[in-house]
């Protein structure tokens, strides 16, 4: 079934995304044993899959039985189902499935003059419909099927119905060729790198990413499948781990690009790093936000840490030129580091809190998009806090020790100290 919500403003209570509105679906039905009852949200992309989650081909590798297959997919889906990422995890691969295997006599089938194909051919035609040709009418084209009226295919006797043109032209009964022998088997078999193959379907449960529920299916596949056993992607859960090594690229480009910007500023290849090693420190509250708020590590996160990354070196940067300005009027670096996060600091409080306080709202939205915005409001409000609590204490120290060593390496040159006249007293001072 297809079940559509209320709208937002028609909604009552807390707890009314659709990720929680699936977790009391789950609970309010969790009593009943006659049935598999499974809820699940369609998919973000829309063609990716049938729901919202992962998408696991379990693969028999060693050509078994599809008997043995079902067995290590329950049992790998019971061991999922452990897991606190994992909020459900079930297959529609079930060799129990009651079927009919048609067994055609040859033997008496040849001795009538008919063959295999067209006796099969007859019971298609009446049981399933057999595309015959196409008519136009009305400026449109038609396509013609043929096949028995529902009330003489409706059971086994229904066969005896069922007449096929023997070698003679006389109409004989079908049940004269073929028996049903009731037999239990898969509905379908599905095969995935050319290994039949069971899909395994799942959400991550509330709190968790995709990203936690991906790495708990590879955990709990290294512990529980046997041996000729495997296991591989599909559907969106494949595109996001094609797609999961770009994010690292991402952020590697972003650093680097502000690496080479501030050497350009400020003429070093060693002093930048007092900039860049500031912002890890800001990044990590956004982490431990998301995880003190319940925000799973989503796309929306990973923009505010690539946001974040200019934002803190901002701060960065204001507390670094100022020191430079000073130190480049002959003040020690001590006392420059001292004097630039002084005299930077209120405008880096001010600016920061401006921003953490506008972001607020995003932090608590509710209703639609609600998602989204808590993820970035979250993460953007926790990765500002603790950077500007922390960067005002550890940029100074950096800039300290990267100073000193651009000192030590490059020198103290005549265009770093100012004017000509006053060179020899800043060094005596600084002496």
């Amino acid at each position: 079934f297809i079940l559509k919500l209320k709208p937002w403003d028609e909604r009552s209570g807390e707890g009314q995304s659709v990720q929680e509105i699936i977790g009391q679906l789950f609970a309010r039905t969790a009593s009943i044993k006659d049935a598999n009852m499974i809820f699940f949200a369609p998919p973000t992309v829309t063609g990716f899959g049938l729901s919202n989650g992962f998408e696991v081909q379990l693969q028999d590798q060693s050509g078994g039985t599809v008997d043995a297959l079902y067995d290590v997919s329950q049992d790998f889906i019971e061991a999922l189902s452990q897991r606190p990422e994992i909020q459900y995890a079930s297959t529609t691969f079930d060799p129990t499935f009651p079927q009919y295997e048609v067994v055609v006599d040859v033997a008496k089938t040849k001795l009538a003059g008919l063959d295999v194909e067209g006796v099969l051919g007859v019971m298609q035609g009446y049981l399933s419909g057999v595309y015959a040709s196409n008519f136009n009418k009305f400026g449109k084209q038609y396509r013609v099927y043929y096949q028995g009226e529902p009330n003489f295919r409706a059971n086994l006797e229904s066969l005896n119905a069922i007449k096929v043109k023997n070698g003679n032209g006389v109409m004989a009964p079908i049940t004269e060729f073929v028996t049903l022998e009731r037999v239990y088997g898969p509905q379908s078999l599905t095969r995935f790198n050319l290994f039949t193959a069971a899909k395994i379907s799942g959400a991550p449960n509330s709190g968790y990413s995709s990203g936690d529920a991906i790495s708990a299916i590879e955990e709990v596949a290294a512990e529980t499948l046997p041996t000729g056993y495997g296991y591989e992607y599909s559907g969106i859960t494949r595109e996001e781990i094609s797609a999961g090594s770009q994010t690292v690229y991402i952020f590697m480009l972003c650093f680097i690009f502000v690496y080479f910007l501030l050497c350009a500023q400020y003429e070093s290849f060693i002093l930048p790093i007092a900039v860049l090693l500031s912002v890890p420190a800001g990044l990590s509250g956004v982490l431990i936000f998301a995880n003190l708020f319940g925000i799973s590590n989503n796309i929306y996160i990973q923009i505010t840490l690539v946001m974040l990354i200019g934002l803190l070196a901002k701060n960065a940067i204001l507390i670094v030129e100022f020191a430079i300005q000073r130190r480049r009027e002959g003040e020690t670096i001590l006392q420059s580091a001292l004097d630039g996060a002084i005299a930077r600091f209120r405008p880096i409080l001010m600016t920061s809190f401006a921003f953490i306080f506008g972001l607020f709202p995003l932090m608590i939205s509710t209703g639609a998009g609600a998602v989204g915005n808590r993820a970035i409001g979250t993460g953007a409000i926790g990765g500002m806090l603790v950077g500007t609590i922390l960067g005002v204490m550890v940029i100074p120290v950096l800039f300290i020790i990267f100073q000193t060593l651009q000192e030590r390496i490059v020198g103290v040159t005549d265009h770093d100290w100012g004017d000509e006249d006053d060179i020899d007293t800043k060094k005596e001072q600084l002496n």
